[in-house]
């Protein structure tokens, strides 16, 4: 898959997610094997309002790369302004989410609200690929609802646009994350288009990374909600790519130590208040399924200082190393006891 400069093979990306791609996120998905990442997406309105949140959002580090901008907006000549300043913050490519499917973007004739006028959406790419010196792509939904499934000739008209790769969430909007993505649509769409098609949604595991390239013939896959749980996920679906072999999950300590590092970089980039009250809903994912860690999560997040943090996570590795093998034989007895 190429995209002006950019060029990976089978690539693994992340996909942006409000409140969660933000630049540490993307950091840590990056050393964990992710080809390409995106930022959360930005408010076009709040960009040309110079609005704090919005241009925040913006910031970027040279190790991340490649990364795309993402922004959003229904109001071409404010789509246009919001693209040549994401354009001036240096990102690898711009991205136009047209796939959102929440009320308060969808009201603003935002997001998946542009599946209901593709006349529409298409003429906002045309407009930005007009005016951006960089590529320009987008991400959308098969369409409204079940009824309005247009995807093949929407991804045509993107594709005359100047639209340089589309990213497509096999879901309707009417669907937000619920029932079951449907893949099959992604080769009547790369049958219809020369450009690269990216498939989203559903994949969750490095089986289903593999499967999907195989199934579907997409160029790229984005991961999503997974990655939020499990980082790691980006270097096991290559490893099952090019061996076969399934990676046992990574190790307590690992998962530990990365919580620690992204930890370290969300106060880097955030300071100490908004750094840690924002790391909160990373726990989960870093913990699950360790012993007591319900617990443990519950300290945490009445922490507000980094040491604490960082102690309280020291001192649960600390126990969970000293106490392995009985920790071990309990989980094996509850296992043949549920067998």
């Amino acid at each position: 898959m190429k995209i002006g400069h950019v060029e990976v093979e089978r690539g693994l990306l992340l996909a942006p997610m409000e409140d969660v791609t933000d630049l540490p996120f993307r950091l840590i998905c990056k050393r964990l094997g992710a080809d390409i990442v995106y930022t959360e997406f930005i408010s076009s309105d709040g960009l040309v309002r110079d609005a704090r949140r919005s241009l925040e959002k913006l910031l970027m580090a040279d190790e991340e790369r490649p990364v795309a901008i993402q922004i959003f907006g229904g109001d071409i000549p404010v789509m246009i302004d919001a693209a040549l300043r994401a354009e001036a913050a240096g990102p690898d490519f711009i991205d136009i989410n047209c796939g959102c499917w929440v009320k308060n973007v969808v009201a603003r004739n935002a997001g998946a609200a542009l599946l209901k006028d593709p006349p529409q959406m298409a003429a906002i790419a045309r407009a930005l690929v007009d005016a951006c010196t960089l590529p320009v792509t987008l991400k959308t939904r098969l369409g409204w609802d079940p009824e309005s499934i247009r995807i093949v000739e929407v991804a045509q008209m993107l594709e005359q646009a100047g639209i340089q790769a589309l990213a497509v969430h096999c879901r309707t909007r009417d669907m937000a994350h619920n029932g079951s993505a449907d893949w099959s649509w992604i080769e009547k769409v790369k049958k219809a288009v020369s450009i690269p098609i990216i498939l989203n949604g559903d994949v969750i595991t490095p089986e289903d990374v593999k499967r999907a390239f195989d199934s579907t013939g997409c160029d790229a896959v984005m991961i999503g909600r997974a990655a939020i749980a499990n980082p790691f996920v980006f270097r096991q679906a290559k490893t099952y790519m090019d061996t076969g072999r399934i990676e046992e999950p990574p190790a307590m300590e690992e998962r530990i130590e990365t919580c620690i590092e992204h930890l370290r970089l969300s106060l880097e980039f955030k300071g100490p208040r908004l750094g840690i009250l924002e790391f909160r809903k990373f726990y989960s994912g870093y913990l699950r399924g360790l012993y007591n860690a319900s617990a443990v999560r519950q300290d945490l997040v009445r922490y507000d200082s980094a040491d604490q943090i960082e102690h309280r996570l020291r001192e649960f590795q600390a126990f969970l190393q000293d106490h392995s093998q009985a920790l071990n034989a309990h989980s094996t007895a509850l296992d043949a006891e549920a067998a």
